[in-house]
């Protein structure tokens, strides 16, 4: 018996920010001049992975990412996403406002 996976759904906005994150990460390997066979094996994936990756695919692993991030020298950039969550913090913020004054009443 086979299960049907359901299609996921990347959003018009998600996937010209992969797509731009893609083109960041192909740029990087350039600039340091290193080979994509050379990101692979660095990787430990292989060079349709990186290929992939460069273009912003939403169906590569994450792992994947962050492998080929570290084989070009930047894997501290990922340390970079949500790191100042104004509106997390915002959220946060305001519910312990909320219960200081229930508290007091």
């Amino acid at each position: 018996m086979t299960e049907k996976r359901s299609k996921m759904v990347i959003y018009p906005g998600t996937s010209r920010r992969l797509k731009q994150l893609g083109e960041q990460i192909r740029l990087a390997r350039l600039r340091r001049r290193l080979s994509v066979k050379l990101v692979a094996e660095r990787a430990g994936v292989s060079e349709t992975s990186v290929w992939a990756v460069e273009k912003g695919s939403p169906t590569v692993a994450m792992g994947i990412y962050a492998n080929i991030l570290m084989a070009i020298g930047i894997q501290d950039d990922l340390t970079l996403i949500a790191r100042d969550d104004e509106l997390g913090r915002s959220l946060q913020d305001a519910e312990l406002e909320g219960r200081r004054r229930r508290n007091k009443q």
